[in-house]
């Protein structure tokens, strides 16, 4: 049986989601329902909203929580890829199709890899930007993307928004 919560972020409302062992779901709300058949409870959920909220709050460089796996291999290899990526930094789709050894062709499916990523911040797949260094796409929308860059330093604070 999955277990869920929400917790307030300086990025709107945020959806987590537990087995009682791991972390399986990190989304915003905006984009993601509660399945009818999910448990709200908030303790065994507790330390990953704590180390959430130290992550806004530019306390927390890095996440240290229990992960349920639920991708196919193809993912999980792109996944632990992202998982690796420093805070602060970033890097291109193309980087990361050679970094774990794909083809150029496959850059589409290391999009499609990063775009199945269901633990949104706590796997930072914002840290992945176009070739030209475009924020293109992200599940909590390209705003977001901006601002989860803006405050680990890797991009300087604009005066515009992103449209």
């Amino acid at each position: 049986m999955s277990i869920y919560t929400t917790i307030d972020s300086p990025l709107g409302e945020m959806l987590l989601v537990g087995d009682g062992r791991a972390l399986t779901r990190v989304a915003f709300l905006d984009g993601a329902a509660v399945d009818p058949g999910w448990q709200r409870d908030p303790a065994p959920l507790a330390e990953a909203a704590r180390q959430l909220r130290e992550y806004f709050a530019g306390e927390r460089t890095a996440f240290d929580l229990d992960r349920a796996g639920q991708g196919s291999e193809f993912q999980e290899l792109v996944w632990a890829a992202v998982d690796a990526l420093p805070y602060g930094a970033t890097t291109t789709y193309g980087e990361l199709a050679a970094e774990i050894g794909v083809s150029r062709d496959r850059v589409r499916a290391v999009g499609a890899a990063i775009g199945a990523n269901p633990l949104l911040v706590v796997r930072p797949c914002h840290r992945v930007v176009g070739a030209n260094g475009s924020l293109t796409g992200y599940a909590g929308g390209v705003k977001r993307k901006q601002r989860l860059l803006t405050l680990e330093g890797a991009l300087q604070p604009q005066l515009w928004e992103v449209s």
